[in-house]
């Protein structure tokens, strides 16, 4: 029953199946705004849960305009190119990232972010 607002970025995990695609299956994940970290109000909805993300060291590439899943499952191709073989990071998902409300037509911000190990 508490309005929390909404905060950026909205982060979808995507488990990539072997031909790079996008499995079906996701996970998203809101930011709780500052004033309610101390004591989040417990969700009404048992699918939602309230986890605590350990810091993370990411490789992270951006890109602008409305995205979908194609558009982030390209740029993720081009960060594991970017990336070579050097890099160590998660391969079984990563994050999707929306910086921006709907309604805005301009300047948008998307990241994809690989978890390094």
């Amino acid at each position: 029953g508490v309005g929390m607002g909404m905060t950026a970025p909205v982060s979808i995990t995507a488990f990539p199946a072997e031909d790079g695609s996008l499995q079906q299956k996701v996970k998203v994940y809101l930011r709780i705004p500052n004033q309610f970290q101390a004591s989040p109000p417990c969700p009404s909805d048992e699918s939602i849960k309230i986890e605590e993300r350990q810091a993370l060291t990411i490789y992270s590439t951006q890109f602008g305009g409305y995205a979908k899943e194609v558009d982030y499952v390209n740029y993720a191709a081009k960060l594991k190119s970017a990336l070579g073989s050097e890099a160590t990071y998660r391969k079984d998902f990563y994050f999707c990232n929306g910086y921006d409300p709907p309604m805005k037509p301009y300047g948008r911000r998307n990241e994809v972010w690989f978890v390094k190990e």
